[in-house]
C-alpha cells in the first residue's frame, strides 16, 4: 500500500484523474480552499459555481485524465477569475502579509534564543522548544505541535524579557503590525534593491538591529499556466508537458484541447502577479521612507 500511495503521489506509471484531483490546476485542494477562505474572510472575491464546475467535470476514457466538458468553460473561467482575485485582494494584501512576515520573524528570534539557551518558554522537553531546534518529534509530540500550542507560547513571549521578541509577538497579537512601503511599481530591479539597502542603512545608522525591524516581501503567483503556446492547438493526446499543466476540455466531439485554445481569459490570467513591498516597523518607518524617497528621487 505505502508502494501505491507513493506511485499515485508522483504519478506512476503515467499520470490519471487521480493525480488531476490531487495536485493540478483545477484539484480538489484549490477547489475547497478558495470557498473556504472566501466565506471566513468575507471577501466576496473567491466566489464561483462549484456544483456547476463539479456537474461539468468528467475522465476522459482515452486518457484517463480528468477534463471539464465545453459546456463546463464558462464555470472554470469564474473559478480562475476567483483565485486571480483572491490573490490579488486577499493572500497578498499587505496587512496580511505584514503579518505572515511578522510570524516568521518571531520564530527565528524564538529559534536564536533557543539556540542561545535564553528563551524562557517552553521548557526544554516541550514539543515547540524541540521544532524551533530541529529536535526530532515522537508522534505525540508531533500532534501536541498544532495552532493551540503555538498561540500560546505567542501569548507568553510577550512578556518575554527579550525585547525584541515581545514587540514582534504583541504586534501580531494586538494587531500592531508593520507598516509598508510599496516598490511594486519601481521598473527597475537594481533600483528597487538600491532603495531596500539605503533602508537598511538608514535604519541601522538609527541604532537598530536591521533584521528585526524590518523585511523584504517578494510574492509572486499566475492565475493559470498555459503550456507552450505552440502546443495549444494539438488535438488529444496531449503531450507530456501539456498534461501536466494545462486543464483539459473535452469538446462536443470527444477531442480533448487545452483550456487556454477555447478561453481567451486564460491568456490573460497567464500573467505572474507580483508584488515587492519592504515592512518596517512603526518606529522606523519614517526613518526607511524617507531613505527610499531620496534613492528612487535621485
Amino acid at each position: 500500500m505505502p508502494r501505491r500511495v507513493a506511485d499515485l503521489l508522483h504519478c506512476r506509471p503515467s499520470r490519471s484523474y487521480f493525480c488531476d484531483i490531487l495536485s493540478s490546476q483545477l484539484d480538489a485542494d484549490r477547489l475547497d480552499y478558495l470557498l473556504r477562505d472566501n466565506l471566513m474572510t468575507g471577501s466576496q472575491y473567491g466566489d464561483y459555481d462549484l456544483n456547476w464546475l463539479l456537474h461539468a467535470l468528467t475522465i476522459d476514457e482515452g486518457t484517463n485524465r480528468l477534463a471539464v466538458t465545453w459546456k463546463g468553460i464558462s464555470a472554470v473561467e469564474a473559478y480562475l477569475q476567483s483565485r486571480f482575485h483572491m490573490y490579488r485582494n486577499v493572500y497578498f494584501h499587505k496587512v496580511v502579509r505584514s503579518g505572515e512576515g511578522m510570524l516568521k520573524l518571531a520564530l527565528q528570534r524564538a529559534k536564536r534564543l533557543a539556540v542561545e539557551g535564553r528563551l524562557e518558554w517552553p521548557p526544554g522537553d516541550h514539543a515547540v522548544y524541540k521544532a524551533l531546534l530541529g529536535q526530532k518529534l515522537g508522534m505525540s509530540e508531533f500532534s501536541d505541535l498544532d495552532d493551540i500550542s503555538i498561540s500560546h507560547c505567542f501569548k507568553l513571549w510577550t512578556k518575554s524579557s527579550d525585547a525584541v521578541l515581545a514587540r514582534l509577538c504583541s504586534g501580531l497579537l494586538f494587531r500592531r503590525l508593520y507598516k509598508t512601503i510599496d516598490l511594486t511599481r519601481v521598473p527597475d530591479p537594481a533600483l528597487a534593491r538600491q532603495a531596500v539597502q539605503a533602508a537598511e542603512q538608514a535604519i541601522a545608522a538609527a541604532g537598530a538591529e536591521v533584521g528585526c525591524e524590518m523585511f523584504l516581501d517578494e510574492v509572486s503567483e499566475s492565475p493559470y499556466e498555459r503550456s507552450d503556446p505552440a502546443d495549444q492547438d494539438k488535438p488529444t493526446p496531449p503531450s507530456e508537458k501539456l498534461a501536466e499543466t494545462e486543464i483539459l476540455v473535452q469538446e462536443s466531439d470527444g477531442r480533448l484541447v487545452p483550456f487556454a485554445s477555447v478561453s481567451p481569459l486564460a491568456q490573460a490570467l497567464d500573467r505572474q502577479l507580483f508584488f515587492r513591498r519592504l515592512h518596517v516597523s512603526s518606529e522606523y518607518r519614517d526613518v526607511a521612507e524617507a531613505a527610499v524617497r531620496q534613492m528612487l528621487t535621485r
